[in-house]
């Protein structure tokens, strides 16, 4: 026991775990009464309310049976590894990062090379187009008029953005300088391009986007990210102002009463401040620096099963596991939940319409793969400063 308090807060969770499920083997023991029949179902809920507290929170909803996560981690990673060609590069990206930091398996290596040439690539052309005022008002504007409105989160941002089109290209740049110093090739790239890159990211207003209650409100994980990728490049700390801005924006009483979409949005951003603290799985956090972040998830677990999706959630468990807290209970009802929302068929977790097309659901499932298959330690970056071709800025 690390903390009193977060101490206190675990023995309410396991507390109300078990008394739920002592609630559920009440109804199911009447029930059978009344009908005369032998339930077995309620006999396995009896097993459940009598057993120790670490396996009474194994079983998620009605799913009261044990799972081989890593056994469940390699089928989900085989099935998109045997598809991994038909995913967009972006997706490609997303997926080979992650399980290269999750396993440091040298067969994620070619396609994270591939990346950091494109990455330098993508680099080079900016450094030509940021010299243009004029050009890169016309980016701005494009990169605004192509914004997704494929959902409601999605629409939402992109009126936010209606009156902040200033900042579509340089978030971008923002995310490609970030990653390019996670993979060792930032200081490869020629001082001055790297100091013009650097002026464009720096020509708009951080301070006043990142902390303002409108762009909170639909964009909390993005917020959380742009704040780290400023720091972790040494261009500007707002951390704390930030962060005070969140957590005025998310008291307490008004996370109550939130509706499902800034729910989920609340929690994007609390699960991401943790996820950017830890370079993107590449090193643990120490917990005290994000307690506070934990004791929101604990107050939140009777009802966040119910309420989160599964990407969410998986985002959730993997904080804790970035906090070094494997054993934590809520990470096991978590990894219980995930293990039985699979679709039979496909192997993998669909939407909450029940899609499982690979390429939409690589965020969710490459989560799961890592809820499932955490190991003893992180791999960082890869390292790509001696595999990738300069040519772009040396023309």
């Amino acid at each position: 026991m690390k903390i009193k308090g977060r101490s206190s807060a675990r023995l309410i969770l396991l507390f109300t775990l078990c008394f739920s499920a002592a609630q559920g083997v009440a109804i199911a023991e009447q029930v059978t009464g009344q009908a005369q029949v032998a339930d077995v179902a309620s006999a396995q809920a009896v097993s459940q309310a009598t057993a120790p507290l670490d396996q009474q929170v194994q079983a998620s909803g009605s799913a009261q049976e044990s799972y081989d996560y890593a056994r469940i981690a390699a089928e989900m990673r085989d099935v998109y590894e045997d598809n991994l060609d038909q995913l967009s590069e972006d997706k490609q990206r997303h997926y080979v990062q992650r399980l290269w930091r999750l396993t440091g398996e040298s067969q994620y290596l070619p396609l994270n090379r591939e990346y950091g040439e494109s990455l330098l690539a993508d680099l080079a052309s900016d450094a030509q187009l940021v010299k243009d005022p004029a050009l890169v008002a016309q980016r701005n504007q494009e990169l605004y008029e192509s914004f997704p409105t494929d959902s409601v989160r999605d629409r939402q941002r992109k009126e936010m953005f209606a009156s902040r089109t200033e900042m579509m290209l340089p978030r971008r740049l923002l995310f490609r300088l970030a990653q390019a110093q996670y993979h060792d090739i930032l200081p490869l790239i020629p001082e001055e391009t790297r100091e013009s890159l650097n002026a464009a990211v720096m020509a708009v207003d951080w301070r006043s986007f990142l902390t303002d209650p409108e762009v909170i409100s639909v964009y909390a994980a993005q917020v959380a990210n742009q704040v780290a990728f400023l720091y972790h490049l040494g261009l500007m700390d707002l951390r704390e102002e930030v962060l005070g801005a969140f957590q005025e924006q998310y008291s307490p009483q008004r996370v109550a009463k939130l509706d499902e979409d800034e729910y989920s949005n609340w929690l994007y951003g609390l699960t991401h401040i943790i996820i950017a603290r830890s370079r993107y799985y590449q090193r643990l956090v120490p917990e005290n620096q994000v307690e506070w972040i934990l004791e929101d998830f604990e107050r939140e677990a009777p009802s966040l099963i119910g309420r989160a999706k599964e990407d969410i959630l998986a985002e959730v468990a993997l904080c804790f596991l970035l906090t070094g807290n494997e054993n934590h209970p809520l990470v096991e009802q978590i990894r219980a939940h995930l293990a039985a929302a699979r679709d039979p068929v496909s192997g993998i977790i669909p939407s909450t319409t029940d899609d499982v097309d690979l390429e939409l659901g690589e965020h969710r499932n490459v989560l799961a793969i890592m809820v499932f298959g955490w190991g003893a330690e992180l791999t960082p970056g890869p390292d790509l400063s001696r595999s990738v071709d300069l040519s772009a800025f040396h023309p």
